[in-house]
């Protein structure tokens, strides 16, 4: 597969990890005014520098680099989140100015678990996954023991809603 211009050493390892340095180190000395408001050359300056130093250093740039990936990851699933929540509840959709709470939270807790289920398929662990969690020695003990606990945090939920209406 040939190589872009976007995939080539100078640009993966040198010009996106300055840039990225730079600009920030660049803003936050701008908004902080650390050297006095209108000193834009200077901040300039001290942000090239630091990002020069950086762009020398191998880990920083690795621990950064992973840091931004995780961050687009995250990004995406927030917004594939946010996405179907919008089509379940925006304008077009159910009228939630008069659902109850129990289905908004019912609707949130089937949204996170569709979103999760699908970045477990995404990452392609599905398969492994559930035979780690279901046909392992420990899994059932350790599912009866959820359920158990489940069962006991919903009946102290819903005695301690019937004490409060009742006092």
């Amino acid at each position: 597969m040939p190589e872009t211009i976007l995939q080539h050493w100078i640009f993966t390892d040198f010009a996106l990890p300055f840039l990225l340095i730079f600009f920030i180190v660049f803003g936050i000395l701008e908004k902080a005014e650390i050297f006095g408001s209108g000193r834009r050359q200077l901040n300039a300056l001290i942000a090239f520098v630091v990002g020069l130093i950086f762009v020398t250093a191998v880990f920083p740039k690795l621990v950064v680099a992973n840091l931004i990936l995780f961050l687009t990851v995250s990004i995406v699933v927030m917004f594939v989140a946010l996405l179907l929540w919008g089509f379940v509840a925006g304008e077009e959709g159910l009228k939630f100015k008069d659902a109850t709470k129990g289905l908004k939270y019912f609707i949130a807790i089937v949204i996170i678990i569709a979103v999760i289920l699908a970045l477990l398929w995404a990452l392609g662990v599905e398969g492994s996954l559930f035979d780690f969690l279901f046909r392992s020695s420990w899994s059932e003990e350790f599912l009866t023991n959820a359920v158990f606990i489940i069962a006991v945090i919903v009946v102290l939920v819903l005695v301690m809603r019937g004490v409060k209406k009742s006092s």
